[in-house]
């Protein structure tokens, strides 16, 4: 009987300890328990919405940098390209010139092999 007896006690020992604990931190009343939840709830919010204005900003700043970026490369791509342009048609002038002229070369020597022919087979 006297574990019976021990037991009971540990049980009611452990029975006022908790319901002093309950007591000690029991919530407090229901408005001040919503008051609680909806301030929580605000700080959250607001700091959700200061850590997404702050992705959105970064987001807006690396896509600026890589627009700004790409015109860059784009503006020395065109540079280029107009550069390389005006070599090329540089050089295709002078090779017509050269052709040209080459050309001219050939046709007068071809006269004028032409004419000494024909001044043989006059003669």
């Amino acid at each position: 009987m006297a574990g019976k007896s021990g037991t009971i006690a540990a049980v009611l020992a452990g029975a006022a300890i908790g319901a002093a604990l309950g007591i000690l931190f029991a919530p407090d009343e229901g408005t001040k328990t919503r008051k609680k939840i909806k301030e929580g709830y605000g700080a959250k919010r607001d700091e959700l919405k200061d850590k997404l204005s702050e992705l959105t900003d970064q987001v807006k700043n690396r896509f600026s940098t890589s627009k700004e970026d790409l015109e860059s490369g784009f503006d020395r791509l065109v540079a280029s390209v107009e550069e390389k342009k005006d070599d090329i048609i540089d050089t295709l002038e002078r090779k017509l010139e050269e052709l040209k002229s080459s050309a001219a070369k050939a046709q007068t020597a071809g006269n004028n092999s032409s004419n000494s022919n024909n001044g043989t087979a006059n003669k």
